[in-house]
């Protein structure tokens, strides 16, 4: 039997997936050890491999099928637009994509006024307001703090990730528009979807029960 690979996301979606799979009785007790160098961890008696990577690499590594399973956000799946099939929303990692800026924006958007957006997602950006909207922007990728941009007069508005809204709160920024709502997802490479069909169809209908136990 050959190896079921999952690529996780580091930090908080990857514990919470693993926590997930415990649930299911699949644990990885090499990736429990804080101090450990390595990067690829297995479960021999389950024939399982795990191994982290950036978000933005996750649905990278599933499409090539160095992993048969990935757990990221939608925000990354739709951004990075890799082959890979979407099998199940897991629930968390629960935020959503908006619009922001200064309350006088608004107007901008109402108007459908040809302005500046900063955005870490220029994909998404785009589909929104092009296709959705039909409003012609410029669009400006960055990497660090978008809440930056408007502030100093980059740019009008930013499309970004909502968690909370603190962020925004302590810069006066407020939330104009909902672009779509994000959580984490499990993807699936398609050539392993149908070779490891059972294993995968299992495991994703496992998780699919627990998912309804706890929605209960």
């Amino acid at each position: 039997m050959k190896y079921l690979t999952f690529a996780l996301t580091k930090g908080r979606l990857a514990s919470k997936t693993l926590e997930m799979l415990e649930n299911l009785g699949i644990t990885c007790e090499e990736m429990k050890d804080k101090d450990s160098r390595k990067l690829v961890f297995v479960n021999e008696e389950l024939k399982l491999k795990f191994f982290l990577a950036k978000g933005p690499d996750v649905p990278t590594y599933v499409e090539y099928g160095a992993a048969d399973i990935g757990v990221v956000g939608k925000d990354t799946i739709v951004e990075e637009g890799r082959k890979v099939h979407e099998v199940l929303d897991l629930s968390f990692g629960t935020c959503r994509m908006c619009v922001c800026g200064p309350k006088s924006a608004k107007e901008l958007l109402e108007h459908k006024e040809l302005i500046r957006v900063a955005t870490k997602y220029p994909k998404i950006a785009k589909d929104y307001f092009y296709n959705k909207k039909h409003q012609t922007v410029e669009i400006i990728k960055m990497n660090g703090s978008i809440e930056l941009a408007p502030i100093v007069g980059l740019s009008e508005v930013i499309v970004d990730i909502v968690e909370t809204g603190s962020t925004l709160k302590e810069n006066g920024l407020v939330v104009l528009e909902e672009v779509c709502p994000l959580s984490a997802r499990m993807i699936v490479n398609p050539v392993s979807m149908r070779m490891e069909n059972e294993r995968i169809k299992e495991l994703i209908s496992k998780l699919r029960a627990l998912l309804q136990e706890e929605n209960k």
